[in-house]
């Protein structure tokens, strides 16, 4: 985290860490530019040493694309010292998997939500 923190200090103050999924870490940060809480999305180095970073610049294109009352929008991205991230908004409350495993469950689909939260496709909450 010490790199992480040396890369963006200009930009973001790092707080800590919020989860970690197969592909990513999230962090909670303070915005410097903009004073808010943001959640910083930072590719693993050694998964983009092994495998490339083009799966995870692909979510971000796609994120940035996507408008709906239901998915975060994306403030930032780049890459810095060798670490690929993007920024989007935290929203306080419970943590993205348990909303979303009990909404799969109140629809009756048991894990399908979950399994999407787990990969970092639901709200990032602090």
């Amino acid at each position: 985290m010490e790199r992480l923190k040396a890369a963006l200090a200009a930009r973001y103050r790092i707080e800590r860490e919020l989860g970690q999924g197969g592909m990513a870490t999230v962090y909670l940060a303070h915005d410097v530019r903009h004073d808010r809480k943001v959640a910083l999305k930072v590719l693993k180095p050694e998964l983009a040493a092994v495998v490339g970073a083009d799966r995870f610049l692909a979510e971000i294109r796609t994120t940035a694309n996507l408008q709906h009352p239901h998915i975060l929008p994306l403030f930032d991205s780049g890459e810095a010292e060798g670490l690929v991230f993007y920024v989007m908004p935290v929203r306080r409350g419970r943590v993205a998997r348990g909303t979303a495993a009990e909404g799969a469950a109140a629809l009756g689909r048991g894990g399908g939500a979950d399994r999407g939260a787990r990969r970092g496709r639901a709200p990032v909450r602090a």
